[in-house]
């Protein structure tokens, strides 16, 4: 049994915590979902992207997600793999001293860790991706080459693995994120 760390937070993409949620626990993984001064219980409001030809992507109301894990009670070296969503939620979760540490804490330790359109947002911000290859949601590009790591264009449906971190530009590279993520972390299908 393998167990996941999933960051999420109010306004994180739908698609990027709902598909990717029931996706791991599908193929026999274990998955706490968290949030910042929310406990196990409480829900979070997700917003849904989508691209509709417009120079950036669209934002409707998206559905609550329950939590199902306290994110004050984390005990991380129970956790094989950590997941960061994407969404808006990045921008004000990169803020927490608290959400930085337990980045690091999978980055320094070399253990599998996803991350999602805007969730490259919080690696940047704890300084973890200098000199590796990631993609993400184009305007996090930026932030990306300042962090001192290599910005992959990739299309929407596409990842990247680069050692022990898989990332995707958007919800439509689910798929190919969790395959990689899956394959990080171990778990193989017949």
């Amino acid at each position: 049994m393998k167990y996941v760390l999933m960051l999420a937070g109010d306004y994180t993409e739908d698609y990027e915590v709902m598909v990717p949620f029931q996706a791991l626990k599908m193929a026999g993984a274990e998955v706490d979902v968290v949030c910042p001064d929310k406990r196990k219980g409480d829900t979070i409001k997700t917003a849904i992207h989508d691209f509709e030809g417009d120079q950036t992507y669209s934002e409707k109301p998206g559905h609550n997600f329950l939590l199902n894990a306290s994110f004050d009670y984390l005990k991380l070296d129970r956790y094989d793999g950590l997941f960061l969503t994407g969404g808006r939620a990045p921008e004000y979760l990169r803020l927490d001293s608290r959400v930085i540490d337990l980045v690091r804490f999978f980055m320094d330790l070399n253990k599998p860790v996803a991350a999602i359109c805007h969730g490259v947002q919080i690696l940047t911000a704890a300084d973890v991706l200098k000199g590796k290859t990631v993609t993400a949601y184009p305007a996090v590009k930026p932030e990306v080459l300042a962090a001192g790591a290599v910005f992959a264009e990739k299309e929407p449906y596409e990842a990247v693995v680069c050692g022990n971190l898989v990332t995707s530009p958007a919800w439509p590279g689910n798929a190919e994120l969790l395959k990689g993520f899956l394959k990080l972390l171990g778990i193989t299908f017949a």
